[in-house]
């Protein structure tokens, strides 16, 4: 039985780890008492005590957290600290052989953001396949639900009293520094950084993750069909990450929360002869968050990497 430590696990992403954990019996929590959560030298024993230690705190806090980890310990940082840092393993382990080989073997994984991960599913593979030049000019459309704003934001929208404005859906990041871009044009391997229009909206948790694309930019002329075998045959063997065979939902609609309390993500690829667009689908609570946090652990742990994730 391993011994694993949540730092930060009254955050919405460390009390989705617990409930996650909930029934397995391979996993030994070890507990901070509550008056001691920000005291130092605590937090220090609890995770040096551990054998894997969940970081889900703002950046400061977790860099604050791994200077205090021994080598022994086994870090799984769900911040945006560490996710550029090539020391560190990239938490999304269907990218490609390297990136679940690097996060079986590594001490430090540095779990994806939300917005990240539905980007990285789509652009990823393109570059690395040859069909979108690195210095394609990308731009990037997303929905998000409102759990992704954090406890401020979910007290906020959950307040009989709102104002009406949260009825609707809201761009934020205009200025074009959203904490994730760093990572999303990294792992990507892009010369640019992409052009990037989140919205967060009136559901709990879930979304849309929209690239579009010009085809006459690619290396060459395809389909919104060679895209979709292309990007099918590069997930063909993964579990959670699916390439929808018919493009389109049936009704023709694309909801954003289908797939909320899930680690799964969903890809659909349609579009005319001359533009397309490729849609990733998750929740940003699972996928995008503690569900990718556990399924790293599970691989680290050499297990099954859906244990307590389906």
């Amino acid at each position: 039985m391993v011994k694993v430590y949540i730092d930060g696990q009254e955050g919405t992403t460390g009390l989705k780890i617990l409930e996650r954990f909930s029934g397995r019996n391979d996993i030994e929590l070890l507990k901070i008492a509550e008056e001691k959560r920000k005291d130092a030298d605590e937090r220090r024993k609890m995770i040096n005590s551990s054998d894997y230690t969940f970081l889900c705190l703002p950046d400061a806090a977790a860099k604050e957290a791994v200077a205090m980890a021994g080598d022994n310990v086994r870090i799984i940082d769900a911040s945006t600290a560490h996710r550029t840092n090539p020391a560190w393993a990239y938490g999304f382990p269907e990218l490609g052989k390297e990136f679940r080989e690097k996060i079986e073997k590594s001490n430090r994984v540095a779990v994806p953001g939300c917005y990240a991960s539905g980007f990285a599913s789509m652009v990823y593979p393109l570059v690395k396949l040859g069909i979108m030049p690195a210095d394609y000019p990308v731009s990037v459309h997303a929905v998000s639900g409102y759990s992704g704003a954090g406890k401020k934001g979910i007290a906020q929208y959950e307040n009989p009293d709102r104002p009406a404005e949260l009825d609707s859906p809201r761009q934020y990041a205009l200025s074009q520094q959203h904490k994730h871009l760093p990572e999303m044009q990294k792992i990507c391997g892009l010369e640019y950084a992409p052009s990037f229009n989140p919205l967060i909206c009136d559901f709990f948790s879930g979304m849309v993750v929209s690239l579009p694309i010009c085809t006459r930019l690619l290396s060459k002329r395809y389909s919104a069909s060679d895209i979709r075998k292309a990007l099918s045959d590069y997930y063909a063997d993964e579990y959670f990450v699916k390439v929808m065979p018919d493009g389109e939902p049936a009704d023709g609609f694309l909801g954003s929360n289908n797939l909320s309390g899930t680690n799964m993500m969903e890809i659909f690829v349609n579009g005319s002869e001359d533009n397309l667009i490729i849609c990733s689908r998750l929740d940003n609570l699972g996928k995008g968050a503690s569900g990718a946090a556990v399924q790293c652990l599970n691989i680290m742990m050499g297990i099954d990497e859906k244990t307590g994730l389906i």
